[in-house]
Order: C-alpha cells, then structure tokens, then sequence
C-alpha cells in the first residue's frame, strides 16, 4: 500500500464494475459524475460503509449491541481506512424540541453559563434576589393563620434516579420517621421500594404541627433542622392527613411553599431553588413553562377558522354548528337565537357588529353560575374534542385548531423562575433569540467582573468557537432558537459539519452528501 493513500480493490457494490482506485487521505477529494454513475455507491456504500463497521467491530461485544452495524460492501479490499462519518444532505428530523442551539450544544453552555454567572431577578416585580435568613423564613411561615395544619418538608433528592436504600437507611437512623417519595408519605420503618430508572423526589418530614401562638419555638427548630438536611432549602405544606392514613398516602393538592436561605425576593417573598443547568432546560420539568411543556406553543381552537366570515349573520357564521344532521343544527339555531334574545339583539345581525361582551361569551363562554349560562364555541369545541370516541368528530374538530404562540412563556419555553435570571440584560432565551452572528457581537462584547471571568472563562470559550464554527460555514443569519425541523436540507448538513469542526477530531474520514 502507497502511505498516505486509501486503496480501494474491486469494488462491486450496487452498480459499480469492478473498480480499483486510490484515494489521497488527508486531502479534499471530490467525486463526480452523471446521475446513476455510481458516486454515491462509492461514497456511502463503501468507503463509509466498511469505515463504519470496521470502527464497530473494534468495538466490545457489549456495546456493539447499541450500535447499528452496515452490512459489509461488496468489495475485494481496502487499506488505509479511517473511522467514517458521514454527513448527509437531509433535514433534521421532526422534533419540536430540538433547536440549532441544542444541535450544536451552544444551548448546553448557555445553560452552564447562566447557572454559573446569572443574576437572578424576581419574575413578579423585577427586583434582584437576595438570601433569606432562617429567621425571615420562620416570620413568613408563622404568618399563616392560626389552626393551619403545616407539614415541615426537607428537600433531599429533587428529580433523580435511583433506589436510595442506603438513603431511606440513613435517615432513619437520623431519627426521622417519615419521608415523602414523589408526592406520597411512607414510613421510614418499612422498606420503601422505587423503580431505580426513574426519577424521583424524596422529600424528609422533619415536623408535623398546628400554626398557632406558642409553636415559634417548636417551628424555629424544624425549620433548623430542616435547611440543614435539605442544604439550605425547606418545604412547608399546608394540611397533612391523620395518622390513621399512614404508612403510605398520597396527599392532597396542598398549598406549599418552598423557602431558600440561597435566594429570595425582599419584596414578594418568592424563594427560589439553588440555580442548576437544568432549569434553564425546557427538557425538563424543572425549567419547562408548566402551560406548555417547554414546546413554546399549544394548539387550540382558532376563531379565525371557526368563524372565517365574520360580516356573515350570527346564524350563519359558526362554521362547526352549521355541519352535521338538521337536528344539530336546529340544536345551535336555538341556543344562539335564545342567547341573542337574552343579549337584545337578532339571529340575522352580522358578528362583527355583535356588541363586545356578547361576542365574548359567545367565543368564550360564560361562567356556570352567570346569568344567562352559555357554553361558548371554544368550551363546547374542547369538550366535544375530549369526550368524543368517534375518530370523524376528531378529525372535523381539528380543522378548527392551529398552533399558537403560548401565552404563559410568550414562546419562550422556560418558567418565568428560569428567565428571570439574566447575564447583563438579557435572559437566556434572549440570547437563544439573537442570530448567530448577534450572538457572536454579543458575548465578545459581554462585560463581566473578575471573578465572573474566571468563573465562565472556558465555557465563554466552548460557546464562541461554536459560534465562529457555524459563522464559517455560512450559517450566520440563522437564530440559536430557530427549530432543527425548519431548516432545508443544506442548513441541516452545515450545522452537522460545524458541529464536527467543533469536535476536533483528526484523521477522520468525513464524506458529505451534495455539500
């Protein structure tokens, strides 16, 4: 074999002839040719092929099992190969959540980044978060009327996997009688058995009390105790059931209330959690917005397509109550003409001049107890949806439904907790909203003290060559948060190789599709 040559002898797969050839390593190689001639059974059929499966196969028997295995080409012999990736020309898939931050793994340092140096600020009135002391914990919790039943909680795990035996053990040898695994009380003194492959949240029952006037003393050391097993955190629940329900019971829908000594607002007393990568990501349920999962968007019903018409005659503008059977759409015409009776005005009047608050509780409904009661066409609509076993009613249902912008998060994924803390002026969904090239600007001209400089110094690092990796490809104009399912086939492809350039790997043989 010629050093520095990959040599290719006989290769026969798909409609190649036999062919024998040498290739330069370490050079750019470009192969062309007519639609048919063979190019692509050369690239990925063999020389990526057997690249592939000869790095698998120098792989354990054990972890050759998670990997797919391509079948090996028909060729007669190659030397000189190299470990083979292959980059394609193909979209990114489908998945809502995946962005060209996460792609890329931008978003991961972001996440590193705000965790480390972000200033949090309360979501409620813009102030900046200080630490609360034990004592400022014990004056809010002992504001709670008297009689309020109060379980005094510590938090130990929050969202991890595992069995925690040896922790169940220790606690109890602690003296503690009673722990709280994902929302259900158990007793220390029986073995508590969780799926180890999922993750859970343990939560120690330091004190069961009563609010009242001589229980500061008792609380003052629950609360000691508590922050000190829980690392700075306690969790106080209102209501607990009676001992009868023990050992295990699930608990109501209590009202609780996490305090923090690490971060608090002075004004709105809203405690915060110790500030971690994972809320920052809306993959997880301790940084997703609650209203929509972290997607950004819901689907509900649109009014622009339930009533395209809206100069149209209040009997003739709802679409979905204008289809089906006459007896349905008698059913409607009834309803509507004896809510406009009600409202003072007739069937035959357009909707758009409909006064206000009638067209309101039209499209909305009102509340069961108001006079006059009506459904509204978007409660009657998701009702419908969710009660119906008929396949056809969903799908007439649908065409009435597009996605939206969530109202809670604005689009922006996160809980108002996650984008409250920001770097400078900016949250980190407003640097996820910056194109490549304004992010680029941005943390080159990002200011921070001493110590925040070498606290972030290397992820800094990581996030500009990134940055600068996807700039050279010509990927500048795209934004951080712009979904992966979005891009054409050619963006796709490039934000692949950055994210291979950025890997720096040598002596790698990279093939790409039409680049």
């Amino acid at each position: 074999m010629s050093e520095g040559f990959i040599r290719i002898v006989g290769a026969k797969e798909h409609n190649l002839k036999n062919i024998s050839l040498n290739i330069p390593r370490d050079k750019l190689v470009v192969i062309t040719g007519l639609s048919g001639s063979g190019k692509s059974s050369l690239a990925f059929d063999t020389i990526y092929a057997e690249g592939q499966r000869r790095y698998v196969e120098s792989l354990s028997a054990y972890a050759r099992q998670f990997l797919e295995q391509l079948e090996k080409p028909d060729v007669e012999h190659i030397e000189g190969m190299s470990p083979a990736i292959s980059i394609e020309q193909r979209s990114a898939g489908s998945n809502p959540r995946s962005t060209v931050a996460t792609t890329t793994e931008v978003y991961d340092y972001l996440r590193l980044l705000f965790a480390r140096i972000g200033t949090p600020y309360c979501h409620k009135c813009g102030q900046k978060i200080v630490r609360q002391t034990q004592d400022e914990i014990l004056d809010r919790i002992l504001q709670y009327p008297d009689g309020t039943k109060l379980l005094v909680l510590a938090p130990v795990i929050r969202g991890r996997k595992g069995e925690y035996n040896n922790l169940f053990e220790e606690l109890k040898k602690q003296g503690f009688v009673r722990a709280r695994v994902d929302g259900s009380i158990f007793s220390l003194e029986k073995k508590i058995k969780i799926d180890k492959n999922k993750k859970h949240t343990i939560e120690v029952v330091v004190d069961r009390l009563v609010i009242e006037k001589d229980a500061r003393d008792r609380l003052a050391d629950s609360i000691e105790i508590a922050l000190k097993v829980g690392k700075g955190l306690v969790l106080a629940s209102k209501d607990f059931p009676d001992d009868s329900t023990f050992p295990k019971v699930v608990l109501p829908k209590a009202e609780e209330v996490l305090f923090s000594e690490l971060y608090s607002c002075p004004k709105c007393g809203v405690s915060y959690e110790e500030i971690e990568p994972r809320i920052f990501s809306f993959n997880s349920p301790y940084g997703a917005c609650q209203a929509c999962g972290g997607l950004g968007t819901k689907v509900g019903i649109d009014i622009d397509l339930v009533i395209p018409d809206k100069a149209k005659p209040l009997k003739q503008a709802i679409k979905p109550w204008r289809v089906g059977g006459m007896r349905i759409i008698l059913y409607y015409r009834r309803r509507l003409r004896k809510f406009a009776h009600e409202y003072g005005f007739e069937l035959e009047t357009p909707f758009d001049q409909i006064p206000d608050d009638a067209r309101d509780v039209i499209i909305n409904g009102s509340k069961p107890d108001g006079q006059p009661y009506f459904e509204g066409i978007i409660p009657n609509l998701l009702r419908r949806l969710k009660e119906t076993d008929s396949e056809f009613m969903r799908r007439e249902i649908n065409k009435y439904t597009s996605e939206t912008v969530c109202p809670a998060c604005q689009g922006r994924r996160l809980r108002p907790e996650s984008l409250s803390i920001k770097i400078g002026d900016r949250s980190i969904s407003n640097v996820a909203a910056l194109s490549i090239k304004e992010a680029r600007e941005f943390f080159l001209s990002l200011r921070l003290t001493e110590k925040q400089e070498k606290i972030a110094h290397q992820i800094l690092k990581e996030i500009k060559e990134r940055l600068n990796f996807m700039a050279n490809v010509g990927l500048d104009y795209l934004t951080l948060d712009r979904q992966s399912s979005t891009l054409s086939g050619g963006e796709a492809q490039r934000i692949r190789l950055a994210t291979q350039i950025g890997a720096g790997l040598v002596g790698v043989v990279y093939i790409l599709d039409e680049p």
